[in-house]
């Protein structure tokens, strides 16, 4: 058989790549953004509850309502934005797959979707994948704001969607109200979807503020909301998320949502509507996350690494310019090897692999390791 591959330059993420990396040569692994701790004993036990109740057969294809309802709650508490739990909230298999999802359900052949670089792995590919054309944005350096003016100028008759994502991966940046006037500006009136991944929506720190394009009116009415319980709940492994938008947009991503997963697992959605009942199950997640942050700063103040501030998410990019001419890659695939600790380099969050001499760190990790990891860090 002869396959012409939709994506031809697609291999293996470079999560997959490194984390595979560090099991075979034993590193303590900061590559990949999932904890190395456990999620609350009370989920846990909330899970193990409604398996034995014998939720085991298919939830409803939006999601069960119970999370549903939980979810219109959170937005509404935290955004003060309303959005209607039957029509315009649907449960997904993970943030990726709603990603994919919306722009399956939006891009045609020839049509462009405007990404900001570096971005998440995931865009790109979900846009070629289903005919359209990535438009990249590079972000500003070293500070990783948007430059709305190059926004404005790759605005075309084709552009169908413009992907932004805050808290940012891999720079760990927050856009600003000020972004959200922009962007609103650029797409105010026209046939143009905002994708907003806010899947680390509630890590942001130092007293700053998550701007949501819910909080703003005509955003609202424009865009399509992705985020992940797994980040807010410590259970990445679960790969359950949400997506929101307005009943037009949410009517097109279902005809996708239906053939592609039809529905996630239903007893995990009921564990997760009865756990985030509880508010501070994902308000006090700033202050857990900013004190890991800290953390992890302070052990590694006496190193060669310079850190770049880090506002939200639960990664914290550092420079090894002072150190190393080497190229990111390279780099981080020696101290797998040679030193035991395995990092993403930024590089491969750029189409064109721009090097800036930049290593992205998961500080979502116990206390043990991060100290371990520094440990190493400061013999560097």
């Amino acid at each position: 058989m002869q396959l012409h591959s939709k994506l031809p330059n697609v291999g293996t993420t470079i999560f997959t790549t490194m984390s595979a990396l560090a099991r075979e040569h034993n590193a303590i692994n900061l590559s990949q953004g999932f904890p190395d701790f456990d999620c609350a004993p009370k989920l846990r036990e909330l899970s193990n509850y409604y398996i034995h109740q014998g939720f085991n057969q298919y939830a409803p294809m939006p999601g069960t309502v119970q999370l549903r309802e939980r979810v219109a709650e959170i937005i509404s508490q935290s955004y003060h934005a309303n959005y209607n739990a039957e029509t315009e909230i649907t449960i997904t298999a993970g943030a990726t797959q709603g990603i994919y999802t919306a722009l399956a359900a939006l891009v045609r052949n020839g049509d462009e979707v405007i990404v900001f670089e570096p971005c998440y792995d995931c865009y790109v590919p979900a846009i070629e994948a289903n005919g359209g054309t990535p438009i990249f944005s590079k972000l500003n350096f070293p500070g990783f704001s948007i430059d709305w003016e190059d926004v404005r100028k790759k605005i075309t008759p084709k552009t169908k969607a413009i992907i932004i994502n805050s808290p940012h991966n891999p720079s760990g940046t927050i856009i600003s109200a000020n972004d959200i006037k922009e962007l609103e500006k650029i797409v105010s009136e026209k046939n143009i979807v905002v994708i907003s991944d806010e899947v680390y929506e509630h890590m942001v720190f130092d007293g700053l503020q998550h701007e949501s394009v819910s909080k703003n009116s005509i955003l609202k009415n424009q865009s399509i909301i992705v985020s992940s319980f797994g980040k807010t709940v410590h259970t990445t492994g679960w790969k359950i998320g949400y997506v929101a938008a307005p009943k037009e947009l949410m009517t097109e991503f279902r005809k996708v949502h239906q053939f592609l997963v039809f529905c996630v697992n239903h007893p995990l959605q009921l564990a997760l509507a009865d756990f985030l009942s509880d508010k501070n199950n994902y308000t006090e997640l700033k202050h857990f996350y900013q004190s890991k942050r800290d953390y992890f700063l302070k052990l590694t103040q006496g190193s060669r690494l310079i850190p770049f501030k880090t506002s939200g998410t639960y990664f914290q990019l550092m420079s090894y310019k002072n150190m190393s001419d080497e190229a990111d890659t390279d780099l981080a695939i020696r101290l797998t090897k040679e030193k035991k600790l395995a990092t993403v380099p930024l590089s491969v969050f750029y189409h064109q692999k721009t090097d800036n001499k930049l290593l992205r760190f998961c500080f979502a990790k116990k206390n043990e390791t991060l100290e371990k990891a520094a440990e190493i860090i400061c013999k560097l």
